[in-house]
């Protein structure tokens, strides 16, 4: 069983280096029309700067999995802006997305939490398509054709079952373009593995299993049970299962992620993995210190060595 370790967005160890620059709707409204559009262009092409060296440092690190800000580029949905970035910056894109390629990284993204699929406000769920097919153009413009969009599931209004109904009727009246590039995670509050595996098999796409938040809201689930399914929503696709792991900062069911990774919990949990499934599958470490938790996960597992075999810097074998 080969596990591939990733990170979100921010490389720490590259100081200031960001890829998620903003310009405010407030600031953007104080500017002339030629200083707004010069403002969108410098910070755009400050964070696809950004984004190349992140990446590079990802190659030179053998980090092969990595998720993309959601930030990237400012304004582009704003409803009094959704300015034509992709007239500009088309040939960066392409050249992003050529060392992504060539690299043959995993790359994803988030949407944001404001993005409600079975909002009861329709407004709400205008936003969110908005959102999605601007995600699902920038993975068009870098050519990356595995690019995935993780969701949760969304509100509650109406009762769980109700929610569920109105989150599937959304999702089938969404283009194909963003059916065939979203996930479904569950989450920590409402929404747990099992409720996500019956809808991830009803409209027949993949899981990730965020193994924190099985932790905050499970209903007594035993994740042992599910695994096997879980990964299974993964056959009909190029890449393998993934999932999420974090440790909680103070207690044991708190939401709220921690600066680094439980080594002992993750090794706990890659070892009913391997007893459940022995599956290939890649793990997004969602720590506060982002890549360098990674890095000292690696560091903890080494040191532990419970027939662990790292294949490179970021990738081993059970």
């Amino acid at each position: 069983m080969k596990v591939r370790l990733g990170y979100v967005a921010i490389a720490l160890n590259l100081g200031k280096v960001t890829s998620s620059s903003t310009v405010t709707y407030s600031r953007y409204l104080k500017m002339n029309d030629n200083e707004r559009l010069e403002k969108l262009k410098e910070v755009t092409y400050s964070n696809l700067q950004a984004l190349e060296e992140i990446l590079k440092y990802n190659i030179n690190h053998n980090i092969h999995f990595y998720r993309l800000t959601s930030h990237l580029i400012p304004l582009a949905t704003h409803p009094e802006v959704m300015w034509n970035y992709k007239q500009y910056f088309k040939k960066d894109f392409e050249h992003i997305g050529k060392i992504i390629k060539s690299s043959n990284m995993r790359f994803d993204c988030h949407p944001d939490q404001f993005n409600v699929i079975n909002s009861t406000k329709e407004s709400v769920v205008k936003s969110t398509l908005i959102n999605l097919n601007t995600a699902v153009d920038i993975f068009e413009l870098l050519d990356c054709k595995d690019g995935k969009m993780v969701m949760h599931i969304g509100g509650s209004q109406g009762g769980k079952e109700e929610s569920i109904k109105r989150f599937i009727d959304n999702f089938r009246s969404f283009p194909l373009r963003i059916q065939e590039r979203l996930i479904l995670e569950n989450d920590d509050k409402i929404f747990t593995a099992k409720d996500v595996l019956r809808i991830c098999n009803e409209i027949k796409i993949p899981m990730v299993l965020d193994i924190h938040h099985h932790h905050c809201k499970s209903d007594n689930e035993n994740i042992g049970d599910l695994i096997v399914d879980i990964f299974n929503t993964w056959d009909s696709e190029k890449l393998p299962p993934k999932v999420h792991f974090s440790t909680p900062k103070e207690f044991e069911n708190d939401r709220k992620h921690a600066d680094y990774i439980n080594p002992n919990d993750f090794i706990k949990f890659i070892g009913l993995v391997k007893s459940k499934v022995d599956k290939d599958f890649d793990v997004m470490i969602e720590a506060k210190k982002k890549d360098q938790a990674l890095f000292k996960l690696i560091e903890d597992l080494k040191m532990i060595n419970k027939g662990i075999k790292f294949i490179d810097d970021t990738t081993f074998e059970l």
